[in-house]
């Protein structure tokens, strides 16, 4: 297992870590991915931690807090193993303050959260959402005596955008309070709006990424080809109105060039995307999942090999877009010298 710094924190994570929202299946269906239960996912478990992926993401809103729950108990007797990543912010119950980044709501979620976990403290904590109503000074704040109390060691978010994002990290420089060393954010070869401003950005300030959903909700399994219909039993369908939306035209353009790209290389279609995301800048560790041992060791299979710089080029090409205004080079390279290297 490779192992990297998230960002400027000193700290390492495994390039691949593993993504517990399939652990409980319960709640709706944006919050339940799975139904592995306890047994189950000692087992997976057991095979991550064997192949050094080491860091467990769970947030509190996955199976209605029953993911961390099971991660805690797969976890019994050995949590000194492992890193225990989490997220809170979103909706996670019907009372006024059971939602946002308010003082209350990060204190009382993050004590919820170490009781189903079942442990002393969160490694990485992230707000899963930006709270515009909640001061950045108070969040920051609330974090800083989490941190100083041992409940939290590193602090980073998740779906922010840029301006939210700089604007958390001034005032932690500013106040001189924690700064956020990790974003969870969706990134893939058919979902690459990470590049225009937030990868800038967490090279220029020494964020990592944690990615999310490296197969673009599923839809660089293999499963999705042009002219065939999906196969049975598919969950594409009923998840579709949830997931980042792609052009369809542009997916099979990628699938294709992945397809050929997979056939030289002797790996499957997920190896490859995932493969592609490790070789990207500030990528820290890129979450994988699975709902069986097979899936799971499939999924290993993207680590130890790298794409050519040829074949990268390649996909690069197939799922390029044009970025929107003020991204795109309007100035035809007039102010080329002072502009930055393409990423």
């Amino acid at each position: 297992m490779e192992y990297r710094y998230l960002g400027r924190s000193g700290f390492k994570v495994p390039a691949l870590g593993f993504g517990a929202g399939t652990f409980g299946g319960q709640g709706p269906l944006f919050s339940a991915w799975g139904n592995t239960d306890v047994a189950g996912a000692r087992r997976i478990v057991d095979i991550c931690l064997e192949a050094g992926v080491n860091l467990f993401d769970s947030a509190d809103v996955y199976s209605s807090g029953a993911s961390e729950s099971i991660l805690g108990a797969a976890l019994k007797g050995r949590r000194q193993q492992a890193i225990i990543s989490t997220k809170l912010t979103l909706r996670s119950g019907d009372g006024p303050n059971d939602a946002g980044s308010s003082r209350h709501h990060l204190l009382e979620g993050v004590d919820a959260a170490l009781r189903r976990l079942d442990t002393t403290h969160i490694d990485i904590l992230q707000l899963h959402a930006f709270d515009a109503m909640t001061p950045v000074e108070q969040v920051l704040g609330t974090l800083d005596d989490l941190v100083r109390a041992g409940k939290v060691r590193y602090v980073g978010v998740s779906n922010f955008s840029g301006w939210q994002l700089m604007k958390s990290l001034a005032a932690a420089d500013r106040l001189g309070l924690p700064r956020y060393v990790a974003h969870q954010t969706y990134y893939s070869l058919i979902g690459r709006d990470y590049e225009w401003e937030l990868m800038p950005l967490g090279i220029d300030q020494g964020v990592g990424a944690v990615v999310w959903s490296p197969l673009g909700w599923g839809r660089l399994t293999g499963k999705i080809r042009r002219g065939q219909p999906l196969p049975a039993g598919s969950r594409l369908h009923e998840t579709e109105g949830f997931a980042p939306p792609t052009d369809a035209q542009r997916l099979y353009r990628v699938i294709d060039a992945m397809d050929a790209v997979a056939e030289e290389n002797g790996k499957t279609l997920p190896q490859i995307a995932l493969n592609w995301l490790l070789q990207r800048p500030t990528v820290a560790s890129v979450l994988i999942g699975a709902r069986d041992e097979v899936q799971l060791r499939q999924n290993l299979g993207a680590l130890g090999w790298q794409l050519t710089p040829a074949q990268m080029a390649r996909l690069d090409t197939a799922s390029a877009v044009t970025p929107p205004y003020p991204y795109y080079p309007y100035w035809n390279g007039q102010f080329a010298e002072h502009s930055p290297a393409p990423v």
